[in-house]
C-alpha cells in the first residue's frame, strides 16, 4: 500500500537516548555525566528505581550531577537518562542569513575593545555590495606622521641641511607609523602614498635681500632633485622684513625605494643671516604627513 500524507524526512538521523549508571556509597553526592544537560528537566534520574524530583532532589553544573542527599550504597543503583540531548546541527544554506536574522546583541553582546585597534585588526566593509575584510591600518585617516627640527642655528648655505637635526623628542609629540628615515640630510619614505611635506623656517636676516629654505624632491633615488616649495625670509629696504616663513607641497610617492626629500638653505651671503634652531623648542621644522594612497 502506498504511503499517504507528508513524506518522511529521511535526511535527518535519529539517535538513541543516552544514559549512565553510578554506584552509590551513602556518602558521595556528586557524579559526573558524559553529556552536560541544559536543565534538570532535561534528564530523568532514578535511585533504587525511584525517579527523583528534578526541582529539589538534584542540581546540575555542566556535567556535574549533585544530589541534595547522598544516595544509598548499591551497585549501579543510580541511573540517568537524557531526554533532551542535541542530535545534530543545522547549517544554513549560503545566502540565507540576512539582516533580519540578527539583532543588536550581535554587537552589544560582545566585550568592548578598550584600546586602539592594532594595525592588523580586521573590520568588515561593503565594497559595492560585496562583504570584504579590511585591516585597521587602511582605515586610519593618518597612518604616517613625522616631524624633525633644526637643533642649532645654521649661518651658511647648506645643500642639503644635514647637521643638527633631530626627530622631535618633546613629551607632547609622537610619530605615527614607521616614520621617515634620515641619512646625511636625505629623507626616505616608509611606504608609498600621497604625503604633505611642510617646512616652517625661522630666519634672522641681516643685509641679505632674501634667504631661502627650499623643499626638493627626488624620484630617482637622489640622482636629481626638483624644487617643489620654498620658505623665504629676507629684508628689502626699510619697509619689508620677513623673519618667519612656511611652505608645503604634496608628494605622490609611487615607489618608496626611489623617492627622496631634502631641504636646502640658500641665498646666504652674510654670516649674520641665520636659520634658527633649538633642541628644546620648535623654530625650524620639517613635517611629513601621509594623507592617503599613492595615485597613478
Amino acid at each position: 500500500m502506498a504511503y499517504l500524507g507528508t513524506p518522511i524526512d529521511t535526511t535527518n538521523q535519529f539517535q538513541s537516548l543516552v544514559g549512565k549508571r553510578f554506584s552509590g556509597d551513602a556518602s558521595t553526592t556528586a557524579f559526573t555525566l558524559d553529556v552536560a544537560p541544559s536543565s534538570t528537566l532535561d534528564i530523568e534520574v532514578f535511585v533504587e528505581n525511584v525517579r527523583q524530583d528534578p526541582n529539589s532532589a538534584y542540581s546540575l553544573s555542566g556535567t556535574t550531577l549533585t544530589f541534595a542527599a547522598a544516595p544509598p550504597s548499591g551497585t549501579n543503583n543510580i541511573y540517568v537518562v537524557h531526554q533532551a540531548k542535541a542530535v545534530g546541527t543545522i547549517s544554513p544554506a549560503a545566502g540565507t542569513v540576512n539582516a533580519d536574522s540578527f539583532d543588536n546583541t550581535v554587537i552589544s553582546g560582545h566585550t568592548a575593545l578598550a584600546t586602539k585597534p592594532d594595525a592588523t585588526d580586521e573590520f568588515l566593509v561593503s565594497d559595492a555590495g560585496t562583504i570584504k575584510r579590511v585591516d585597521y591600518s587602511l582605515l586610519t585617516p593618518i597612518s604616517e606622521l613625522d616631524q624633525f627640527r633644526l637643533t642649532a642655528e645654521l649661518n651658511a648655505n647648506a645643500d642639503p641641511i644635514s647637521s643638527n637635526l633631530e626627530r622631535i623628542d618633546d613629551a607632547t609629540f609622537s610619530k605615527i607609523g614607521t616614520g621617515m628615515t634620515l641619512n646625511s640630510g636625505i629623507y626616505t619614505f616608509p611606504r608609498t602614498g600621497v604625503y604633505q611635506v611642510s617646512v616652517n623656517a625661522e630666519f634672522q636676516i641681516s643685509q641679505d635681500t632674501t634667504a631661502d629654505c627650499e623643499t626638493q624632491v627626488s624620484s630617482d633615488s637622489g640622482s636629481s632633485f626638483d624644487q617643489t616649495a620654498v620658505a623665504v625670509g629676507g629684508m628689502q629696504g626699510s619697509n619689508f622684513n620677513t623673519n618667519n616663513s612656511s611652505s608645503q607641497c604634496y608628494v605622490n610617492v609611487t615607489d618608496a625605494s626611489t623617492f627622496r626629500v631634502k631641504f636646502v638653505f640658500s641665498g646666504v651671503a652674510s654670516t649674520d643671516t641665520r636659520l634658527r634652531g633649538s633642541s628644546t623648542r620648535n623654530f625650524t621644522t620639517f613635517t611629513f604627513i601621509r594623507l592617503g594612497d599613492s595615485q597613478s
